[in-house]
């Protein structure tokens, strides 16, 4: 029996589209507060701030390693999903109470729940597809797209209440939409079917000492929150920490490939080379969390029609807006691209998406070049974040999709975990860039002296990008020839 579907694609994607664009809306509404948090009320340095900021951007995205690995073996997606979302959950309400030890551990909370909650619910998103649907690559983008509208009202509304009201009501308000999005996946995971079960009951209640395995996931999770509060408190150390990781994840992936036949093997090369150039794009991607955020606020006028906008709002509104607004253009565009055999080669369009990075960047220097007040125009800066998303949308949703597509069918939540911890290397070093456009006390008041610090890396950042995506697309011919007879 076919099962039903809306507008050609399975119904359950909207399920999990309403229940991830809720979830997102929480994370993001959040992440829009950090930097300008600890600058402004908890009155850390800039570098500190950065150093802060990506430590928790890395381990938010490293810890789906783990959460895919445990959903694989044992918990099976919708159990993870429900568990993270409880934590995430109690994450944003820690982080809501006015304390001074509040502020490590509710995003001690947050990364764990967003270990078991992001893999698990984009791995759900694949079973809904059977090999080779030409529909996959368009299902992905509208549940990207879904992740969008959410954090688009994320970082517009929690941004404009942190910054105008409260910090601490921003951060309640993305508690009460994390709970949103547990309630609608809960309510409606009956429509899955026999999809995200554990794949072995009997191995999840296995018990050891007493205590079943799923107990004991549940239990040593929460042992994690101590640890990565000491990790903030010592944020020198993820340097140590990343690259350990790094190297233990690419030489997993290696090993399980040495294990395969040809074609299995080959198709995991290709899909661990687009993991590893994805953290450079997320490196530049991510200043819009921490650099532009700050940038935003000295630097761009925010002046509509006599009105000063909230910079932060603006700031975290205009990424996922713009994805919202282009997910339609490039899901038609992928499928009708599709059905004349023209659609570009998944590590192509990664390609293009470097170079639409770079043209982005290149927007805000120039527009930093024409600045004489120190200020660049809103437009030329929702421009320049156009050309980045059109960007993004070349590569983030594909890379979900390509990780299902390449990936056996035992390794994919871990595969999806490695896909996100790539972002965590991305972000860990987003960090370390930002550093370099930190500006000095002493002129964090003064637009055209601030600019300058913001403008020269801007410039780097457009040129690194350029020559990654040549480089990408250059190589793309024998990356195709890995991915056998996947598109």
């Amino acid at each position: 029996m076919t099962e039903r579907t809306i507008g050609k694609q399975p119904r359950q994607l909207y399920l999990l589209f309403f229940a991830e664009m809720w979830e997102r809306f929480s994370f993001y509404g959040m992440k829009a507060l950090l930097i300008a948090y600890m600058v402004t009320e908890l009155k850390f340095d800039e570098p500190k701030s950065y150093g802060i900021l990506g430590a928790y951007s890395a381990l938010v995205y490293t810890m789906p390693m783990l959460g895919g690995m445990l959903a694989d073996r044992f918990l099976g997606y919708r159990r993870a999903v429900i568990y993270g979302g409880i934590l995430m959950t109690i994450g944003h309400l820690v982080l809501a109470l006015p304390q001074e030890w509040s502020f490590f551990y509710g995003m001690a909370f947050i990364i764990c729940g967003n270990g078991f909650f992001k893999p698990n619910i984009s791995s759900l998103v694949g079973t809904l597809y059977e090999e080779n649907d030409p529909r996959r690559d368009s299902g992905f983008s509208l549940f990207y797209m879904g992740i969008n509208i959410g954090a688009a009202l994320g970082g517009l509304l929690c941004g404009y209440v942190g910054q105008r009201i409260n910090w601490h009501y921003g951060f309640g308000l993305a508690g009460i939409f994390m709970v949103l999005g547990l309630i609608v996946f809960v309510i409606g995971q009956k429509s899955l079917g026999h999809r995200g079960l554990p794949p072995n009951l009997a191995a999840l209640k296995k018990r050891v000492a007493g205590i079943t395995n799923e107990q004991l996931i549940y239990v040593g999770s929460l042992l994690i929150i101590p640890v990565v509060v000491a990790l903030f408190n010592r944020y020198e150390i993820m340097d140590y920490f990343m690259a350990v990781l790094g190297i233990v994840a690419i030489s997993y992936v290696l090993w399980e490939a040495s294990r395969m036949e040809a074609a299995a093997r080959n198709k995991l090369i290709a899909a661990l080379f687009m993991i590893i150039f994805s953290i450079l794009f997320w490196a530049f991607y991510e200043q819009n969390a921490g650099a532009l955020n700050l940038f935003a606020m000295r630097n761009v006028d925010m002046h509509v029609m006599g009105t000063e906008l909230p910079a932060l709002s603006v700031n975290n509104f205009l990424p996922p807006g713009w994805v919202v607004i282009l997910s339609f253009f490039f899901a038609w565009l992928w499928t009708w691209l599709a059905k004349r055999k023209l659609e570009p080669a998944t590590p192509v369009k990664f390609g293009f998406a470097f170079v639409l990075m770079a043209a982005g960047f290149l927007v805000f220097y120039l527009a930093c070049l024409n600045a004489e007040s120190g200020l660049i125009s809103l437009f030329a800066f929702a421009m320049g974040y156009m050309f980045i998303i059109a960007g993004e949308l070349c590569l983030s949703p594909i890379g979900l999709s390509m990780v299902t597509k390449l990936s056996p069918i035992r390794m994919v939540a871990v595969m999806m975990g490695i896909w996100f911890f790539a972002s965590a290397g991305g972000e860990f070093l987003a960090g370390k860039i930002g550093k370099m456009m930190s500006v000095p006390e002493a002129v964090q008041n003064n637009a055209v002296a601030s600019l300058p610090y913001y403008a020269t890396i801007l410039k780097e950042i457009a040129i690194a990008s350029a020559i990654a995506g040549a480089l990408i697309l250059l190589l793309s011919p024998l990356v195709k020839k890995w991915m056998g007879d996947v598109k």
